[in-house]
């Protein structure tokens, strides 16, 4: 591959921004990654911000994930116990205690799943 901007030169690197080849002295590194020089500079570095960016919102959208998933594993467990202790002298109201804790644990089921689409190896 040849220097888009020095056809004779060969090319070292590849633009992020453009992807046009380039030599040596057209390259400039940004963050460990190459652009044209005094062409797409700042649009590189604005590139890596934006994916760091978007990496820490993936964290905190497992981490809130995972915080709604105890929130409602605890709760639900709360109304199954107390719905299921209840069911003698309460009769129908413990029944729909008893049913919205199941469904608040099947809330937390899919939130843990829902969780490990956004883990951090990935």
């Amino acid at each position: 591959m040849q220097c888009f901007y020095h056809p004779s030169q060969p090319a070292v690197g590849v633009c992020q921004a453009c992807g046009r080849g380039l030599c040596r002295e057209c390259a400039a590194e940004v963050n460990e990654r190459l652009a044209c020089r005094d062409r797409h500079e700042a649009m590189v570095r604005s590139l890596d911000d934006l994916t760091q960016h978007a990496l820490t919102q993936r964290r905190r959208t497992r981490t809130i994930y995972l915080r709604n998933a105890a929130f409602y594993f605890l709760s639900g467990g709360a109304f199954v116990a107390f719905g299921a202790s209840q069911l003698r002298w309460m009769g129908m109201t413990a029944l729909l205690l008893l049913v919205l804790g199941v469904f608040l644990l099947l809330a937390a089921l899919f939130h843990f799943l829902e969780s490990r689409k956004y883990d951090r190896q990935r």
